[in-house]
């Protein structure tokens, strides 16, 4: 079990000159890096991810409320927003097979379904309440705060269809809170009417808590390796030790997209998974890297790369063709999946058609791995920056050590930046108008600051 890094085709040796990051320039990322990581490490109370992959007793814990569900629910309903529902969406998709809500009762193991309510359409979540039984569903409300507002109204409207069909008390069997342990509005209500919680350490930000119970309860109830998961995560925990990025995969990612981004112009960065079970990892990440490191300095300027999902050998029919031919301002990191060259046998047809006769014999974990590689090379012989990260295989192990790698390397980029990794104030104007619009209370000045913004100028109406 390992995960590795080749970033070959990152580096000036291996891309046309001019192009590419240089040795000196490596060599020169080792002081800054090894601050970086000093940082990090001073903050280790603060950033309770670091020690989610052996925190025993949150363990403990989720997997105690989801033993005694086991076998009462047909469904779970997550309800949730941004790391809330990201984190849990990529670990069904990753570790549950195919379609996994479309499957029989017996075919998942009578694991329930898992829904993931991350939006408040409310044609979606309509849909959503007509198809469930209500009566057989567990209701998972995800909010450290207890006041997102959207998984509030989430959960209003949810809890009045529990109490319409199965009855006030009995709604509250149906409903378990992801909460803060000490306060918000769930951990009020809970203590008032007995709902089960599950604690989100105070010290866990929303998008790096996949590895708390907001990815893991989900994740146990239907069925998940939980443990293996954590292990991943602690062997990537134990590999970041190193301050050398020649020794640490997540520093080396973070060092290679800093320079790439701050020394030679690749201001977006791809991650293209070449495996459909990790589709939604790639969307994980997007919020992971944009909310972290999209920041204001102090001194008012700018910084953060753009990430952007892909999928590998999908998006080679669209968007590799921006990263062959488009502006030179991207780098792509690919996921490959090793040893699945043997599956997916291709037979041999139509020995008469060019086009198809020499495909016979080949297979198609061959011809992904093939494709990845091929797409790799091309880039970097058009100057385009990249690097491969490499799995055994797509189980719990390499998932968990995968999504420390990611978070690990997010903490190391923002000490690079020389920004906080672990806020998010460019939202909270918005939230705040939307507060004030709403009626919430306390949000006069924000009610003021939105009255006096620009009224819509007819002039630019069509």
């Amino acid at each position: 079990m390992t995960v590795s890094i080749d970033f070959t085709n990152m580096m000036a040796g291996a891309l046309p000159a001019g192009t590419g990051i240089t040795e000196a320039q490596w060599n020169g990322a080792r002081a800054p890096f090894a601050a970086a990581h000093a940082a990090v490490e001073a903050q280790r109370k603060a950033l309770g991810f670091l020690t989610l992959p052996t925190n025993e007793p949150l363990l403990a814990s989720t997997l105690a409320i989801a033993e005694r569900a086991r076998g009462q629910f047909d469904d779970v309903l997550l309800l949730g927003i941004g790391g809330s529902a990201l984190g849990p969406i990529a670990l069904r998709t990753a570790l549950r097979p195919l379609a996994w809500n479309t499957l029989s009762l017996e075919a998942r193991n009578r694991y329930p379904r898992l829904h993931v309510l991350d939006n408040v359409d409310p044609s979606t979540i309509a849909t959503m309440l007509a198809r469930l039984n209500l009566g057989r569903t567990l209701v998972l409300v995800v909010s450290k705060s207890g006041g997102t507002v959207e998984t509030m109204a989430q959960y209003l409207i949810v809890r009045e269809a529990l109490a319409t069909t199965v009855g006030e008390s009995q709604a509250k069997e149906h409903l378990v809170f992801v909460t803060d342990p000490e306060v918000g509005a769930l951990r009020r209500i809970a203590r008032a009417e007995g709902i089960t919680t599950v604690d989100i350490p105070q010290n866990v930000g929303g998008r790096f808590s996949v590895l708390s119970p907001v990815g893991l309860l989900p994740a146990a109830l239907i069925g998940i390796d939980v443990r293996a998961l954590l292990a991943g995560a602690a062997d990537m925990t134990q590999r970041a030790a190193s301050t050398s990025p020649s020794d640490n995969p997540a520093g080396a990612f973070a060092v290679l997209q800093w320079l790439a981004d701050t020394q030679h112009g690749r201001h977006v960065h791809a991650l293209m998974p070449y495996a459909d079970p990790l589709r939604d990892l790639a969307l994980w990440f997007v919020q992971l890297w944009a909310e972290s490191l999209g920041k204001q300095r102090a001194d008012g300027t700018h910084t953060g790369p753009t990430p952007l999902p892909a999928l590998g050998a999908t998006d080679q029919h669209s968007q590799v063709q921006l990263f062959m031919e488009g502006p030179a301002d991207k780098t792509v990191t690919f996921v490959a999946v090793n040893g699945r060259t043997r599956e997916g046998a291709i037979p041999s047809r139509h020995a008469d058609i060019p086009e198809l006769a020499y495909l016979g014999g080949h297979t198609l974990g061959e011809l992904l791995d093939i494709e990845q590689r091929a797409t790799a090379g091309a880039l970097a012989a058009r100057g385009r920056l990249n690097a491969t990260i490499a799995i055994d295989t797509v189980d719990a192990w390499h998932v968990g050590s995968l999504m420390q790698l990611f978070a690990l390397a997010t903490a190391y980029a923002g000490a690079l930046y020389g920004i906080d990794a672990f806020n998010q104030p460019g939202v909270e104007l918005g939230k705040n108008f939307a507060y004030a619009m709403l009626g919430k209370p306390g949000s006069g000045a924000a009610r003021a600051e939105w009255d006096a913004l620009p009224k819509p100028d007819p002039r630019w109406r069509l």
